[in-house]
């Protein structure tokens, strides 16, 4: 009898211990992972992770040096979220890459500028400067598209932003010469060259500052300079992604992103 009850008891916790594993692969599985360029969109992640743990949800920030991983990333399924990107961007990669990623909420508002070691003003851009721009299509596109506001150069017309590139430069008075670089290099690029045009998040992830290296901006309603919040189309009414989305838009975030950078990046919901 006691053989008996002893084999019954053995068979039992066989049985648990997949069990209990499986137990443990749901509460990992409940983790929400949430993908930003390293710098001001981390941090404002990070700062949201904070809110939705006090309303019960696990969030995962993972960070990111580059724009093409945090996508890939993102329709592959290691990715429940992804805040670091303008629509166009995320149109544009949807367009080359066949990818099924919708915007799903507003983030942050960030224009891009024109920063310089030693050139503080357009009027002070001398004939035959090096302009430092994006490499990736669509912020390359946006990145001219700031010169030719400033009045430096003339694109080819009827182009969409994120199609545009050196070779649509149909008028260059001034001369100017162009270096494409990634866009997480081109603080590093001051030293080489005259101008660069510079994302917000790199600038304030570089330590440089709007106010004293910056000196030409986009507007502040400029599509471009508005980033979104991305998910999947199969996970974007998902309730805990959701719930992340009004965690990132809440005071709590509002508060922290007016504190920490004054400015130069402002909630995008208010």
């Amino acid at each position: 009898m006691q053989r008996f009850q002893f084999l019954k008891l053995a068979a039992a916790a066989v049985i648990a211990v997949p069990l209990l594993l499986s137990g443990c692969g749901d509460k990992k599985n409940s983790e929400l992972k949430v993908g930003a360029t390293a710098g001001p969109h981390a941090a404002n992640v990070q700062k949201a992770a904070e809110v939705a743990k006090k309303q019960g949800l696990n969030v995962k920030v993972i960070e990111f040096t580059d724009y093409i991983s945090p996508n890939k990333s993102l329709e592959e399924g290691s990715l429940d979220i992804a805040i670091y990107q303008h629509e166009p961007f995320l149109n544009n990669f949807n367009k080359q890459q066949g990818t099924h990623l919708k915007n799903i909420g507003v983030a942050v508002v960030q224009p891009m500028g024109f920063y310089s070691k030693n050139i503080h003003s357009l009027k002070d851009i001398p004939d035959g400067a090096t302009f430092a721009i994006p490499n990736d299509p669509s912020n390359e596109g946006r990145g001219l598209q700031l010169i030719e506001k400033a009045g430096l150069i003339k694109l080819q017309p009827g182009k969409d932003g994120s199609a545009i590139t050196v070779a649509d430069i149909i008028d260059n008075p001034k001369h100017l010469k162009f270096k494409e670089l990634e866009a997480a290099q081109l603080p590093r690029s001051l030293s080489d060259v005259d101008i660069a045009t510079i994302p917000m998040n790199y600038v304030i992830s570089a330590g440089l500052s709007p106010e004293k290296d910056g000196f030409y901006y986009e507007s502040k309603e400029a599509p471009y300079a508005l980033i979104i919040i991305a998910a999947r189309e199969n996970n974007a009414n998902n309730a805990d992604v959701q719930k992340f989305v009004k965690a990132f838009q809440s005071p709590e975030v509002a508060k922290f992103i007016k504190e920490e950078f004054k400015g130069a990046v402002v909630p995008a919901w208010e």
